[in-house]
């Protein structure tokens, strides 16, 4: 049985519970084709499509055969991502956002977001600090991966160095994935013991459909996955910022977001 289904319309989460992901155009495209991607801010496959705009990234990265490339784009481009697919193989995208901070004019709506994350603690972790109950501040960061298939598609995931990450240990677009496809989270380069994960599921040009899972022992989650389908997966950590981030933002709490987006093709 397939775990608990969430409908799609729910309480409307804080900015910051929102999520931001690499859509690719075309998640197969041929060698001598296009890398394309537009990098998006919502929920539920479902958002705003940001331009290439180096101040709000970190890192912008492919990784494939060739090495660690360098995404590069004019200011103001979309996609966000575009440039001529030069190595056959699997493709890692990676971003990384630069920190952003966010407003609470009260708890309740922090605690929102708190549960659907899994954060039941937090209130009690809130209070032991003597944090205020209303008017403080979040910053929060994004770190995405996006797994496109050039060509063969051959090739294997792997820890790209952001701060929290999905390493997929099974390649959506060559493995048998019968039995799910399993995928591994760090944060800190180690790997997080019974996280929640969630999976966004959609058929193209459908809606969308969630579904909650958690990693084992090893930080590994098998995720139920279906031939034709895209998916995206997330997790947060909640963590009390360190003094000098405190100090520079303002914020009294901190949240660093994994996403990874990839497609099961049709067989």
């Amino acid at each position: 049985m397939r775990a608990l289904v969430i409908v799609l319309i729910l309480i409307a989460f804080p900015v910051s519970a929102h999520e931001l992901w690499i859509e690719p155009i075309d998640y197969q495209p041929p060698q001598d084709g296009k890398l394309e991607a537009h990098i998006v801010n919502g929920q539920n496959f479902k958002g705003f499509r940001l331009s290439y705009l180096p101040r709000k990234f970190q890192t912008f990265l492919v990784v494939n055969q060739a090495g660690a490339l360098p995404v590069k784009g004019r200011i103001g481009n979309q996609p966000a991502l575009r440039q001529d697919a030069v190595s056959d193989g699997l493709q890692i995208v990676v971003y990384q956002s630069t920190p952003d901070t966010l407003s609470y004019s009260k708890f309740e709506k922090f605690q929102v977001f708190a549960d659907h994350k899994d954060f039941a603690d937090a209130r009690t972790r809130h209070l032991a600090r003597g944090l205020p109950e209303k008017d403080f501040r979040e910053v929060y960061s994004r770190f995405s991966k996006s797994l496109i298939s050039v060509g063969s598609g051959a090739g294997e995931d792997a820890k790209t160095g952001l701060e929290t990450e999905f390493v997929a240990i099974d390649n959506p677009y060559v493995d048998d994935l019968s039995d799910g496809m399993r995928v591994q989270l760090f944060y800190k380069s180690e790997v997080r013991v019974d996280a929640q994960v969630e999976l966004f599921e959609r058929q193209p040009g459908g809606e969308a459909m969630v579904t909650m899972h958690r990693t084992d022992v090893h930080g590994i989650v098998t995720l139920p996955v279906r031939a034709g389908f895209e998916y995206m997966i997330d997790a947060v950590v909640l963590r009390e910022p360190n003094a000098q981030t405190a100090k520079d933002t303002g914020a009294v709490w901190e949240t660093l977001w994994a996403n990874m987006t990839f497609m099961v093709p049709a067989r």
